[in-house]
């Protein structure tokens, strides 16, 4: 299960629209920074296919400047 936290830049005065974006997405929390213009999301998928959706549902986000991962974990998968 890949958990991956970013921190997010939006254009220049769309970071409401940025916030209300991510967070129609049912595998992402985003929460504004309280002193700077940029967001934190973490995102939670169930496997590598879902991970590949989530980036392309993130990547067609029109508000989104910049997305920089901070760190990722991925819990292995008993056989």
């Amino acid at each position: 299960m890949p958990i991956k936290s970013y921190l997010v830049y939006p254009h220049e005065g769309r970071k409401s629209e940025l916030i209300r974006a991510l967070s129609q997405i049912i595998e992402c929390d985003v929460m504004p920074a309280q002193n700077e213009e940029l967001l934190i999301l973490v995102t939670e998928t169930d496997n590598k296919d879902e991970e590949e959706l989530l980036k392309e549902k993130l990547e067609a986000i029109e508000s989104l400047k910049l997305l920089s991962m901070v760190s990722g974990f991925n819990t292995p998968q008993n056989s």
